[in-house]
C-alpha cells in the first residue's frame, strides 16, 4: 500500500475513532464532527509522525522525478539531445 493512502486512511481512522468516543456525549453532530477532525488534525502530528514522513518522502521522490523527465523532454524538444 503506497505510503499516501495509509497516511489518509490512518487520519480517516483517528476521525471515526474519536467520533465513536464523543457520540455518547450527546453533543450536536455537527459539533462532534468538526472536534473529530480537529482532533484527527492534532493527533495526526504525533500518532501517525512515521507515516507522514514516508508519505513525504515519496511525494517528493514523485517530484524530483517529474523534474527530471520535463527537464529530458525540454532539452530534447529544443534540439539538444545526444
Amino acid at each position: 500500500m503506497s505510503p499516501l493512502w495509509k497516511f489518509t486512511l490512518g487520519r480517516v481512522g483517528l476521525c471515526v475513532l474519536i467520533g465513536a468516543l464523543l457520540w455518547p456525549t450527546g453533543l450536536h453532530i455537527l459539533v462532534i464532527a468538526m472536534a473529530a477532525l480537529l482532533g484527527s488534525f492534532l493527533l495526526s502530528f504525533v500518532v501517525l509522525k512515521k507515516w507522514r514522513t514516508e508519505m513525504l518522502a515519496d511525494v517528493d521522490e514523485a517530484v524530483k522525478r517529474r523534474r527530471a523527465q520535463k527537464e529530458e523532454l525540454r532539452s530534447a524538444l529544443a534540439g539538444e539531445d545526444e
